[in-house]
Order: C-alpha cells, then structure tokens, then sequence
C-alpha cells in the first residue's frame, strides 16, 4: 500500500505572535528570533538527513521566509500555494487575545466557541476554513502519492490539519498546540487514511516558542 508522509512546520516567530495578535491574512514578516528559528529547524532536518521530494509554503511572507530556510540549506525550488495561509478572521484580524474581547465581544464570543458557519465579519467560517484546507491537503497528497512533503504553513492551518488526521471534531477544543517553527508528522496510507505520526516538536530550537493563539 502507497504511503505519503508529510512534515508539517510551522513559521517562525513574527512580532505578532509576542503581541498575541491574530494575523490571519494580514502579511507579517518574522522577527529577528524568527529568522533564527527557521534556520534551525532547516538544520534540524539537515542534520537529521531527512529526505523529501517536494517543500510547500503559503505565500504569506512569514511562512515564505520561513521556507527560504530550507531552499537555501537544500538547494530546492518551493511550490508557493495560497490555499495554506492561515485562517481569515474578519473584523478580529490585527487585535490581541486581550483587545478582541473587549473591542469586538460579539464576533469574539462566535470565535471562542467555535460557531461552524460564522464568519467573524468579512472573513472565513470554521467551515468554509477547514473546506480549504482539506481540499489543498487532498491536492497535494494526490500530486505526490507515496513521497515525502514539506509544507511551511501556520499554526490554525496546522491545527485543521491535525484535526483531519485525528478525526477531531470541528467543533471540539483545539487539543494539541503548534509552537514557531515546529515539526509536526502526519502520513497517509492507502485504504487506512491519515495518522499523526509526531506532533509539536521542538527540541531543534535553543529557545522556547510561542504557541499559536490562532484558534
């Protein structure tokens, strides 16, 4: 049976994320200590002597650079594909976890409890959000059946993707997190579906770092 296995990272540390920001599609670059984590986790996977036959990225500038790590490291093209940005949150983009509460309490409540079908004003439904991402995880294993993928994406598009693996609920607690520039595992077989293989690791990085506040 025909096994696809695919590394899932996430982007480094953006100024954002320290602020506790929702980004969304909003094109935050990474910080200085970002920059330092994607090229330690491109050396993690050298240094591991991982092997894979093609790297995606979202075509945000944080995942992008993030991305630039590997291509530099490994000498590979990048396949750059909007269809694994991160969520659109609508009217909470650019606000903290602390300011949205207060500023937008109504979209924020729709937020925190998982309404499926809201879209935050102007942006994505849970649904509409985990529809995007499966169909871009579904392109991309049929493309590269049997190889092994790196996609550079972020962290609520991480997660939706440990939710399609898992089985978890849409409507469920986030359950694991997705720390900058992690290394996260999933594969695929044939007949069975998807398993989480390693989830969250971080041993490559010197420093801590920030988990996703992109629920």
């Amino acid at each position: 049976m025909t096994t696809t296995r695919l590394c899932l990272i996430r982007h480094g540390e953006t100024a954002w994320n320290t602020e506790r920001r929702l980004q969304g599609h909003t094109d935050i670059p990474l910080n200085a200590r970002g920059e330092v984590q994607a090229l330690q986790m491109a050396r993690a996977l050298q240094n591991a002597n991982i092997t894979f036959d093609v790297l995606y990225s979202s075509d945000l500038k944080r995942a992008a650079d993030t991305a630039q790590a590997i291509v530099q490291l490994f000498g590979v093209e990048v396949k750059v594909e909007s269809a694994l940005r991160e969520r659109h949150f609508g009217a909470l983009q650019g606000l903290s976890i602390s300011e949205a509460p207060m500023l937008r309490p109504d979209i924020w409540q729709a937020h925190i409890s998982r309404d499926l079908d809201h879209g935050l004003e102007g942006g994505e439904s849970i649904q509409q959000f985990a529809l995007r991402v499966q169909n871009a995880l579904d392109q991309i294993r049929a493309q590269h059946a049997g190889k092994t993928i790196l996609i550079v994406s972020h962290g609520g598009t991480l997660d939706m993707m440990y939710r399609i693996a898992s089985k978890q609920a849409l409507s469920t607690e986030r359950k694991v997190a997705v720390p900058n520039a992690s290394l996260n595992w999933i594969s695929h077989q044939e007949g069975d579906g998807w398993t989480v293989e390693q989830w969250g690791d971080t041993r490559h990085l010197q420093d801590p770092a920030l988990e996703n506040v992109d629920l």
